[in-house]
């Protein structure tokens, strides 16, 4: 079986083969000491005067921006900007968005390819987004409409330059909002150059630019031709990625000012002509739109995303946490002294019991508030902040090596399983069958639904015997493998069982049958 780590993708195929992609979410920035000495005097000397003449300078676009919308009534902003205020605002926004990211470092934007106009290609996809920076891409687009957080409006600065570019405003709290953003997508793209052209980042977040995320299909639905925009960060050190596990945004900012030069290179693929498949079927679309800018970048096309503040990617039907969860829940017990095998669970099966935070620190003996918080906040709580027992029960057992996986799925069936109306027997139903692949395998629940209803397909009731449910997981060709391969624990937290140590620590390390085992190294 391929190792892991924190780093690495979780090992799903347990044969032989190439070493897997690094996961697209990690950004590990290794300086040697000569490169640290250089960043902490560069750091000390360029960096506060080239972050501070930005930060003025973005404060000037604020008058610019403020100027092109004023005195314009919400009725009016529904059409695009035209006259003397798109000529003087535009141009100053333009001149003045060029020279802040030059005082940040980046002395050169190189272009490469050929800009489509409107009609040639009403929407703008770029990728891969993997840092803050990335609007640099709007100055060779000429600063193209873009679609945002609708919170963004009272940022201060950012919320006048978007209403300087007519951004598309999208609520997450205002459940018609997408509905409403799929409108106006398709209105300015079917606008026949009437609108500029509109960019969109269809990743939706930042990686570190060594695979492309599954591209979401916003920028596909009009069905319009659309134009990729690559963008690549040539430089000797990668300074500028901003992923979900690395440098924060500070360190990110201070350490791109701290260099001598940053060079961006932007280039324009043909424009996409959809054939009539693609235009009805934005998911389609955009797989083969994301497939081009791959294999022009020359990285992997995945089927990663993120699913609320989790990044997952898909195993057959299933959407699978791309690292367990369950690790961490694991280290914050762990660095409490905590054996999960000691805990008794005490869970009922087939029936919920509703906890607090309190029994919850009760129940496992934790004593340290921030440990207790850690540990609860793994587990799905409901509108009072209570947690089910029977979830915690399987979360350790899962942590704990006395268990081998037909044992532990036994255990996962019993504890979520329901009765028949009938008294016949019981079943796994839907929510039981979404909360035990959750808790173990961080997978969201809409694809667990799809799932277990496929599973149930063969069958005349709506839930999963005990036979079928460990056919699944542990016979299945696909899914039987990840269950084997998933829950163990990564490389760095495996011990060698031969050591005399091994015995007498607590870290889990996995078994034959991919459970793992408790034991704790010297210098945990």
């Amino acid at each position: 079986m391929s190792q892991g780590s924190p780093g690495d993708w979780v090992p799903l195929d347990p044969t032989p083969g190439p070493p897997p992609p690094p996961n697209p979410f990690v950004h590990e920035l290794h300086l040697s000491r000569l490169q640290r000495v250089k960043f902490c005097l560069l750091g000390a000397l360029l960096a506060p005067i080239r972050v501070l003449l930005a930060f003025l300078v973005l404060f000037l676009l604020w008058p610019f921006a403020w100027l092109q919308v004023a005195g314009l009534s919400e009725e009016q902003l529904q059409e695009p900007i035209t006259g003397w205020r798109k000529t003087v605002c535009h141009s100053g926004v333009l001149g003045l968005s060029r020279l802040l990211f030059f005082l940040l470092g980046f002395l050169r934007i190189r272009v490469r390819g050929h800009r489509a106009s409107c009609l040639e290609a009403p929407v703008l996809v770029a990728a891969p987004h993997s840092t803050f920076f990335d609007p640099i891409v709007l100055l060779p687009c000429d600063l193209p409409k873009v679609v945002s957080r609708a919170e963004n409006l009272s940022v201060p600065v950012i919320g006048a330059l978007l209403r300087f570019n007519q951004a598309i405003l999208v609520s997450r709290h205002d459940p018609a909002s997408r509905r409403k953003v799929v409108e106006e997508v398709r209105r300015r793209a079917t606008s026949r150059g009437k609108w500029p052209q509109v960019l969109f980042f269809p990743e939706g977040t930042c990686s570190n630019k060594k695979a492309l995320l599954k591209f979401k299909p916003g920028a596909f639905i009009a069905g319009v031709p659309v134009q990729p925009v690559l963008i690549r960060y040539p430089n000797s050190l990668d300074t500028t990625s901003w992923a979900w596990r690395g440098p924060g945004v500070l360190k990110v900012l201070w350490l791109t000012a701290s260099q001598p030069c940053s060079l961006v290179d932007v280039e324009f693929l043909p424009v996409y002509q959809p054939s009539p498949e693609e235009s009805s079927n934005p998911s389609l679309y955009a797989n083969n739109v994301q497939r081009v800018m791959a294999q022009a970048l020359g990285i992997p096309a995945t089927e990663c995303e993120f699913v609320g503040n989790l990044p997952v990617t898909v195993v057959g039907q299933l959407k699978v946490a791309l690292e367990p969860q369950l690790w961490e829940l694991g280290k914050v017990l762990r660095k409490a002294g905590l054996s999960p095998g000691c805990v008794d669970a005490g869970a009922e099966p087939g029936r919920s019991r509703m906890i607090s935070k309190e029994e919850f620190a009760k129940q496992l003996q934790l004593s340290d508030p921030h440990t207790v918080a850690g540990a609860f906040d793994y587990f799905q709580q409901d509108s009072s902040g209570s947690v089910d027992f029977r979830d915690v029960a399987l979360a350790l057992a899962a942590l704990d090596g006395g268990r081998n996986l037909e044992e532990l799925t036994r255990l996962a069936f019993e504890l979520f399983a329901e009765e028949e109306p009938e008294g016949t027997g019981r079943l796994l139903y839907k929510d039981g069958f979404g909360t035990i692949l959750h808790l173990l395998l961080g997978s969201p629940r809409p694809s667990t639904a799809t799932l277990h209803a496929k599973l149930c397909q063969s069958t005349s009731t709506q839930g999963l015997s005990l036979c079928q449910f460990q056919n699944f997981s542990l016979h299945d060709p696909l899914y039987g493998r990840l269950f084997s391969t998933y829950l163990r624990p990564p490389y760095t937290l495996r011990v060698n069982l031969q050591a005399p140590e091994a015995a007498s620590h607590g870290i889990p390390t996995p078994t034959s049958n991919g459970t793992v085992d408790t034991s704790k190294p010297k210098n945990d």
